[in-house]
């Protein structure tokens, strides 16, 4: 039997999203709490972004655990520090930061490998711990773990991959890549093969082509939750450097191109638990306009499937 799937977008908070006033009503559209609970009565998923910038905490995991529907569930991005970004150091535990040599504390950026591993030990710790409502509560999706470019198909990052599970045991762990070698010709049975092995959920992407960066729309399931992001197809502004990050995902979805993608999510739906869609061509209303749409299209590719996700969260 396909699996249930669930359709969202990518910050319900998104400033040009609230701001464009086409989406949340007048008298929510400033009130956090009232916001997520329309988000909420709109859409069964939504992934939490703020956590790549800055470590998530258990009092906003809480809130909005309590403010959502049952079956509503969160995924959550990992923290930056976690996937070879930078972060700056004033997004790191005040606690944790001042145990830092200061001129750690004085760089614009820091990252793992400055690090002692205890330390990172901690932090993977404690983000666990943020997110424990979220899964007490049976809303926790994935946590992702979106890897940059220079994070390249090569021996030691295999390793980090194989890694992943252990730092958060107790969580589904799904892994983006944002460098197309891991998925061509040559690499892509094996970095399948290598996720597959560890228990990790590969997340099948929509985005533009041509670019190093640039993962082709391959359909795969490689754990017990099949994720699809849809970043848009705006060339013009994918390797560019904007204001914020919406105006890189500035684009439009036509009907044509969602019904691509119908297909390869029945094909995920055969192999899955679990199937989440995730719009992240978060500018404005697209976001949300398109996680209509590709909703509808489904339904009426499929009038008898159950779009009603079942409550709870899927064992490891």
């Amino acid at each position: 039997m396909p699996a249930p799937i669930r359709i969202g977008i990518c910050s319900w908070a998104d400033k040009t999203l609230v701001d464009s006033g086409k989406f949340y009503p007048p008298e929510v559209a400033k009130k956090p709490k009232e916001r997520l609970q329309f988000y909420g009565s709109q859409f069964d998923l939504v992934e939490v972004d703020s956590s790549f910038y800055a470590m998530p905490s258990e009092d906003n995991a809480a809130q909005w655990t309590q403010l959502t529907p049952d079956s509503f569930v969160f995924d959550v991005k990992a923290y930056g520090l976690f996937t070879g970004h930078g972060v700056n150091p004033k997004t790191i535990p005040p606690d944790i930061r001042e145990g830092l040599p200061a001129d750690l504390r004085e760089k614009r950026n820091v990252y793992a490998k400055d690090l002692d591993p205890d330390v990172m030990d901690e932090m993977y710790r404690r983000f666990e711990s943020a997110l424990l409502p979220m899964d007490s509560a049976g809303k926790l999706g994935v946590i992702l773990f979106q890897f940059p470019p220079w994070f390249m198909p090569k021996h030691d990052n295999r390793e980090v991959l194989r890694g992943l599970r252990e730092k958060l045991p107790q969580y589904q762990i799904a892994v983006e890549f944002r460098n197309g070698r891991w998925m061509g010709d040559y690499d892509r049975d094996r970095t399948l093969g290598v996720l597959r092995d560890a228990g990790l959920n590969y997340v099948s992407v929509d985005e533009p082509q041509g670019f190093p960066s640039s993962v082709p729309p391959v359909a795969a399931v490689t754990g017990k939750i099949g994720v699809v992001r849809f970043h848009g197809r705006n060339a013009a502004t994918w390797t560019k450097k904007t204001e914020t990050a919406a105006e890189r995902f500035n684009y439009d979805y036509s009907e044509k191109e969602l019904k691509e993608w119908l297909p390869r999510i029945e094909q995920i739906a055969e192999q899955a638990g679990e199937v989440h869609l995730l719009m992240n061509n978060c500018y404005e209303d697209k976001a949300v306009n398109d996680a209509r749409q590709i909703g509808q299209l489904l339904s009426e590719l499929k009038p008898d499937r159950d779009f009603s996700p079942p409550q709870g969260r899927l064992p490891l």
